[in-house]
């Protein structure tokens, strides 16, 4: 985790980006890795079984725990292509500027959460919680050339906070001595608590995301811990079409303007508590 608060207010250059991503590939090759191994384990009866830590724990009908973790946020962009853009006196101008994110970004989760046994294998979890990050964008204007006959840039910023509540799924094969994976899915409705009227690009007060992924858990003398990969994808465009209509610097218009649609995705490495 130490890596994570080491980027500068969560943001990185190309070098960094690169090795954090490669170190979330390896985190998923690991999960994956582990919870195949488990399960592999598992089906070994002749192998020697351990005392058990907290051997009722999961005959519990309700129980609430803690979470932390780290995630990186990215945005899928489509872009609007040439456009036509209309100034105030009335006169139209020819655009063309793409958008992209120019690197992925690194952010931290906080929350609690509320479990409910249903059977054997299956649980449902309901997990509020709190997702800070940063977007950076870059905005390429094809009619608007430097000296030297590239695009000239703009940047832009973003910071987000998003107040969630994931309702998950949980399916979670039998346990063997003091570990058990299992696989989860689920929706988890958002909102962006941080939106500037000035920005070139502003998001929607609220989104919508698919969630899947593996973890396992690890019983421990005093408490269980549940590391968990998962994977985010947002459903509904989370761009706010209607913020040219506010933008006081006109300017920007072409800027706004040029992204036609955007879905959120974001990788979150998670640890319970519980």
């Amino acid at each position: 985790m130490l890596f994570i608060f080491s980027l500068n207010k969560f943001g990185c250059n190309k070098k960094e980006s690169f090795t954090f991503i490669y170190m979330m590939k390896r985190i998923i090759e690991i999960v994956v890795f582990s919870f195949l191994a488990v399960m592999s384990v598992q089906s070994v009866h002749a192998q020697e079984r351990t005392v058990q830590n907290r051997p009722y724990t999961d005959l519990r009908k309700f129980h609430f725990g803690i979470l932390v973790g780290a995630h990186l946020q990215d945005l899928e962009f489509v872009n609007v292509g040439p456009q036509v853009v209309t100034a105030e006196d009335g006169s139209t101008v020819d655009a063309l500027v793409t958008t992209d994110q120019d690197r992925w970004d690194a952010g931290f989760t906080v929350g609690v959460l509320g479990e409910l046994r249903l059977n054997t294998n299956f649980q449902f979890r309901v997990a509020p919680a709190m997702y800070f990050g940063t977007h950076h964008f870059t905005f390429h204007n094809y009619k608007d050339l430097t000296p030297e006959g590239v695009a000239r840039q703009e940047h832009q910023a973003m910071k987000v906070a998003y107040i969630s509540s994931a309702f998950d799924l949980i399916f979670a094969g039998p346990r063997f001595n003091n570990h058990r994976p299992y696989m989860m899915a689920g929706i988890n409705p958002v909102i962006n608590l941080s939106n500037k009227d000035d920005d070139f690009l502003k998001l929607r007060r609220t989104d919508l995301f698919l969630e899947f992924g593996v973890g396992c858990d690890f019983y421990l003398p005093f408490f269980k811990l549940r590391p968990e990969l998962k994977f985010m994808y947002g459903l509904t465009n989370c761009i706010d079409k209607s913020h040219v209509n506010q933008l006081r610097d006109r300017s920007k218009i072409p800027y706004t303007q040029s992204v036609n649609d955007a879905r959120a995705k974001i990788i979150a490495l998670t640890f319970y508590f519980e």
